[in-house]
């Protein structure tokens, strides 16, 4: 969902500097309310657990994508499913995002911490390389979305509105539960919170906070992802961690604070358009091989929670200092 999501700035930066360019998204169907601001994009749904599974399901998705006439392809995901279909599908030009694997390596193996290339960055790299220089500087963002009565409920008109998500992929990369809870209870005494989440799991782990503290609301099970987008538009400040709520608030140009476990902003996969600062990070000197992953899947049992070295305290002030 991060990497969808992390494409938004750099299609709409596409869009804004070459809006004579027609361009078709092929994504998953879940994915497709991520470019409903995006004119003149069309998205493709692919049903890879359909009609597209499988080798022959890929013949027939590049069967249909070939009425359409590309100029150009980009590949900005280069998996093998991707590897497959842009050898099946008929154009000009092709183009695929280096991931600079090799540099990654280098990093999550200490042999070297220092800034990659942004993600963002290796996404216009693969337009630049089919002749379209893209400028990621002064960035143009959608307005707020306008909240139906569906989503109206959940922002406040009062209060500034801080989104929280709190969850991530692998355990690495949360912050300790039990130090989100003080964070909550703290913003909560002058703030509006929402929690994001998704899986009964976490909507339980919400909805307890929920109960616990005033001006706080789960909306996990609530809202489909158009309406959860929408709210995420409106938001003050979303804090998350190195995760997907991140990206989706960053692609509206939300202000962002990022929780860091086990990875590093150094990997490339800093929300965008976000300062430096805005990224809280485990103490170093105590956990010195961060990051032990790119991904946040790999890491040694002592630093599962080494995000708990970030003080409560220093993320709220850090939320009050942007807001």
């Amino acid at each position: 969902m991060g990497d969808v999501a992390m494409t938004i700035p750099v299609l709409r930066a596409l869009i804004h500097q070459y809006p004579e360019v027609k361009i078709t998204v092929l994504t998953r169907e879940f994915f497709t309310p991520f470019f409903r601001d995006l004119s003149g994009v069309e998205v493709f749904s692919a049903e890879v657990n359909g009609k597209h599974k499988g080798l022959l399901g890929l013949y027939k998705l590049a069967k249909t994508l070939n009425i359409k006439n590309f100029d150009c392809v980009a590949d900005l995901h280069d998996v093998l499913r991707s590897k497959i279909l842009r050898r099946l599908v008929h154009a000009d030009k092709y183009a695929v995002i280096d991931k600079g694997r090799k540099d990654k390596k280098a990093l999550i193996s200490g042999k070297q911490f220092q800034p990659l290339k942004s993600t963002h960055e290796r996404y216009a790299d693969v337009f630049r390389a089919l002749g379209f220089p893209l400028n990621l500087g002064n960035p143009v963002f959608p307005k707020k979305a306008s909240l139906s009565d569906v989503t109206k409920p959940f922002i406040s008109k009062t209060k500034k509105n801080i989104g929280v998500a709190p969850f991530a992929t692998y355990e690495g990369k949360m912050y300790p539960l039990e130090l989100m809870k003080k964070v909550i209870e703290e913003l909560a005494s002058n703030y509006h919170v929402i929690l994001f989440g998704g899986g009964s799991k976490e909507k339980a782990i919400l909805e307890d906070f929920e109960r616990q503290f005033k001006h706080v609301v789960n909306v996990v099970g609530k809202l489909d992802l158009r309406d959860e987008l929408d709210l995420i538009s409106n938001l003050d400040v979303m804090l998350s961690m190195d995760s997907g709520n991140a990206h989706m608030a960053a692609m509206y140009g939300v202000k962002v604070v990022t929780i860091w476990g086990v990875t590093h902003p150094y990997a490339g996969f800093t929300p965008f358009n976000q300062p430096e600062n805005h990224a809280l990070l485990p103490d170093r000197v105590q956990f010195p091989m961060i990051p032990t992953s790119v991904y946040g899947n790999k890491y040694p049992e002592a630093y599962k929670k080494a995000s708990g070295s970030i003080l409560p305290h220093d993320i709220v002030s850090k939320v009050k200092a942007i807001i």
